[in-house]
Formats: structure tokens, sequence, C-alpha cells
């Protein structure tokens, strides 16, 4: 049995055929199909983080909302961009939103992809240190974040506070115990996977990745998968980790799904740069009639090594066929691949 998510961009823009003409349709509508998704029995809500793009960017007012308005399926980020973060201050959102959550809260975290400017994280008002690159910078950012979950105390109290203070260091607040087993790295390669295991983050892996050996994209990916579950058994973390993989996913069931995704039926892996000189390989779409469907997500190795699928889905067509697209999956195809 795998858990069944789904992974929104939120694009939005004034486009006749969208749904999501604003950013408070896209909000909006992020929250109603959380809610319709935990009523049809997905397990997971997640949300991309793009800045400067009419996209969702800013996680945590949109979690903490979904996370009010349901009780059960679990509400993550796929991913942050560390390199814009202030790992503390990130800290007090999470343990807000993971409270009012009541502990539902899976973020993925990571160095980020590229963005729609130069160096954007710069406009945030951060550098990366002497001898760092950005990508460094990220890393070492989530770290921080990561280890501060603890709820360690570190911080020296004032003699003459407003308020008492309890005994010893302070730790950031609001603590919620049980989150930092609930954060994930995306890992666009096999290092950082390795690193993501030896660290005791859970793994996410998405649609593409670093193109180190020329096979197929799924191969690779289960490659990655493999080389995390061995890094985090070598570092002897106590708990099993949680790996999930993306994938664009579309069951052909009436004439609309024909109209929207039929041509992506025998679709390819895809070649090109994810940084500059450096080889990419995206993953392929599935799109087909269920049975067909079935035949060839038994195929994909990656999905066989992790416990979480994502779905990634069309935002911009509105809510409602979004849940059909969902529940086809559930019906028609997640049966057929013991996923249910």
């Amino acid at each position: 049995m795998k858990k069944i998510g789904f992974l929104s961009f939120g694009h939005w823009a004034n486009h006749p055929a969208y749904s999501t003409k604003t950013a408070g349709d896209t909000l909006l509508q992020s929250i109603d199909l959380a809610v319709a998704a935990e009523e049809l029995g997905i397990d997971g809500a997640y949300f991309r983080v793009h800045h400067f793009a009419r996209q969702l960017a800013s996680p945590f007012p949109l979690l903490a909302a979904i996370g009010a308005k349901t009780s059960k399926i679990e509400i993550g980020t796929g991913v942050i961009d560390m390199r814009y973060e202030n790992p503390l201050y990130m800290v007090e959102d999470a343990g807000a939103a993971d409270l009012i959550s009541r502990g539902r809260l899976q973020l993925g975290i990571s160095r980020g992809s590229p963005e729609q400017v130069i160096d954007g994280w710069r406009h945030f008002g951060y550098e990366p240190a002497a001898g760092e690159t950005d990508a460094d910078m990220g890393r070492r950012k989530g770290l921080e974040f990561f280890e501060q979950l603890k709820g360690k105390g570190f911080a020296e109290p004032n003699p003459n506070p407003m308020f008492p203070n309890p005994p010893g260091l302070l730790r950031l607040e609001p603590f919620s115990p049980g989150l930092q087993d609930r954060i994930w790295w995306g890992s666009g390669s096999d290092a950082t996977a390795i690193w993501a295991g030896k660290t005791g983050m859970n793994l996410q892996s998405s649609t593409l990745k670093f193109d180190e050996s020329g096979k197929p994209f799924h191969i690779q990916q289960a490659k990655q998968i493999r080389l995390f579950k061995q890094a985090w058994k070598e570092a002897g973390h106590q708990r099993e980790p949680r790996v999930s993989v993306s994938r664009s996913i579309f069951a052909l069931v009436n004439d609309q799904d024909r109209h929207y995704f039929g041509q992506q039926s025998g679709s390819k892996d895809q070649i090109g740069t994810l940084e500059a000189d450096r080889r990419a390989i995206f993953g392929r779409s599935y799109a087909a009639e269920p049975d067909q469907l079935i035949k060839e997500l038994a195929q994909d190795e990656a999905i066989r090594e992790a416990d979480t699928v994502l779905l990634t889905i069309p935002n911009t067509l509105g809510v409602d066929y979004n849940v059909h697209v969902l529940s086809s999956i559930l019906e028609h195809v997640a049966p057929g691949l013991g996923w249910r």
C-alpha cells in the first residue's frame, strides 16, 4: 500500500481557460481542493513554492488554513527553497502551522531550483558565506532549520524580561514535538540523497534530476532512492524513513480527459539542463486508459521503491476537474497496482 497525495504548482493567470485567474483564486481553491481530497481519501495535499512568479510562494498561511479546515490529510510542501529563508523565523512559522493542523505537516525543503530572477535570494537579503555556493547556502540553512526543530534551548535569557522565563537557555516557540521527523529533503542528485539519508531527513524526489548515468529516469531515480536508504541505515537512525516521488498521471476515462491529456499518451523522458553545463533528465508523463496505465506504472522502478506518490495536478483547471482526476486514480488505477 502506498500513500497518495497531490502536488499543486499553484499557477494563476488572466487566461480565459483558467479557473485560477488571480492569486486569491489559487489560494482559496487550494484550500477547497485539500478539503475535497480529504473527503475522497487522498492522503496528502502538497504545494510548490516559487518566488517572483504567479505561483504559490508563501506556504505557511496556506498550510495553516488547510490545517484548520481538515482533520486527517497530510499537508506539505515540495519544496521550500531554503536559499530564501530565515531558518529561525521558519521554525516559528512551521511550529505554529503544525500545531494548528495537530501534527500533520510534512515539509519538503531543499536548496531550490532555477528561479524566475537572477539570484532572487539576494533580494531577500541573503548572500552565500565566503567560499560557499548558493547550493551550499541552501543546505546550510536547511540543516540549521532541521536542527532547531529539536527544540533545544540556545538563547541566553534576559535577566530583566517582560515576562517570567523558564529556567535555562530559551528555545524558539511555539515548539511542535515530532515535527523534525516530518521534514523531507528535495533531492536532484545521488549525492544530495545520500546527504539527506545521513542527516536524517525523509526524501522527496520529483520528476527531474541530474542525468548521472544516461539510463531512463525511473531507473536513475530508483538508484537514488536505494542510495538514500543505504545511507539512512548506515547512519543508524532509529525510525523508518519515508520517500516520495512525483508523477504526472492521468487516467483517460472520458472525452474531457482525452482532450486535455490524450496527446501525452506514450510520452518519453526529456533531456535538458537544470543548471549551466549540467544535463538533467525529466521523467515522462503517464496518460492512458486505466488498464494500460496500470501496466505502464507497474514497470516504474522508482514508484516501487517509494512509499508515497505525489500526483502533479493541473490546478488551473479548477477544483471540480481536479477532484475528478484524483478520484479516477483512486477508483480505476490504485487498486490494480496495490496502492489501495
